[in-house]
C-alpha cells in the first residue's frame, strides 16, 4: 500500500476508530444468551447518546503490519442518529469527511475511500461510546454476567441478523470508569472489535478497534468535549 492509498486506509480506519488485533480472537461473549426486551435495549441504547449537540475532538494512532501513523479527528454528534466525521492524516494529509444518519452513509468525501473503506458503521459509534439501536429486523438477547470479584458489574446485549451480529458488553466497576466493548461477525466470522474507556461522565476517554484479518489496530484519544456546541447546518451537506 503506498502513500496516498495508505493515507485513505487510515482515514478509513479513523471512522472506524480501528486498532490492530489478534488474527484468532476469542469470542467477546462466548455463551449464549437468553431473549432480552427489545424496549430494554432501547432504553440502554439511546441512553449512550449526548442530550445535546455534542462536538469531540480526538488525536489517533493507527499501526498495521507494514506502517504506523498518527493524526486527529473530531466528531459532531446530534442525538437520536446524526454524525459528522472528521478527520487528517500526518502533515494535513489523507483528510476527509463524512456524514452518517443512523447505520447509513448521507455522504462522504472521498466517497470512494468511505463506502470501500469502512465495513460498519455501528462500530464507529461504539468506538466513540456510544450504540445503535437493535434493526428492525435483530432479535434481542441479553443478560448480566456473573463476576468473579463481586466488584463490577457486566451486562451483555446481542443483537442477532441473519449474517450479521453485534454483541455489546459494559463493565462497571465501583469507583472506576465504565468499559464498552463491541463485536462485529459477519457468518460467524470476527470482522472487528471495540474497546471504549469511558470517564466518570460516562463519555468516551479512549478508545480503539481490533481488525484481525489485517490484522490492524488504530487508536484513539478524546482531548476535548464540547456539549454546547453549535453545528451550521451546512456541515450536514458537504464537507466545506
Amino acid at each position: 500500500m503506498t502513500g496516498k492509498r495508505s493515507l485513505s486506509y487510515i482515514g478509513a480506519c479513523v471512522l472506524l476508530a480501528a486498532c490492530p488485533g489478534s488474527h484468532q480472537l476469542a469470542p467477546l461473549v462466548p455463551l449464549a444468551l437468553p431473549p432480552a426486551s427489545r424496549d430494554s435495549a432501547l432504553q440502554w441504547t439511546n441512553g449512550t447518546l449526548p442530550r445535546t449537540p455534542t462536538l469531540i475532538r480526538f488525536r489517533w494512532r493507527y499501526q498495521d503490519e507494514r506502517v504506523k501513523y498518527a493524526g486527529r479527528g473530531t466528531a459532531r454528534v446530534v442525538a437520536p442518529d446524526s454524525l459528522r466525521f472528521d478527520y487528517v492524516g500526518p502533515l494535513g494529509m489523507g483528510s476527509g469527511a463524512a456524514v452518517v444518519i443512523g447505520d447509513s452513509v448521507a455522504w462522504a468525501d472521498p466517497e470512494e475511500n468511505f463506502r470501500s473503506l469502512v465495513p460498519a458503521i455501528p462500530m464507529l459509534w461504539a468506538a466513540l461510546g456510544m450504540t445503535r439501536p437493535p434493526a428492525d429486523d435483530a432479535t434481542v438477547f441479553g443478560t448480566r454476567l456473573a463476576d468473579s470479584t463481586g466488584r463490577a458489574r457486566r451486562t451483555a446485549w446481542r443483537f442477532a441478523q441473519v449474517e450479521d451480529t453485534l454483541d455489546y458488553v459494559v463493565t462497571d466497576s465501583a469507583g472506576h470508569e465504565s468499559i464498552v466493548e463491541a463485536e462485529w461477525r459477519r457468518r460467524g466470522k470476527v470482522v472487528a472489535r471495540s474497546r471504549s474507556q469511558l470517564d466518570s461522565l460516562e463519555r468516551a476517554a479512549s478508545a480503539r478497534v481490533d481488525f484481525p484479518e489485517a490484522p490492524a489496530r488504530f487508536e484513539l484519544t478524546v482531548v476535548a468535549v464540547d456539549t454546547a456546541a453549535v453545528i451550521p447546518p451546512a456541515l450536514w451537506r458537504s464537507r466545506r
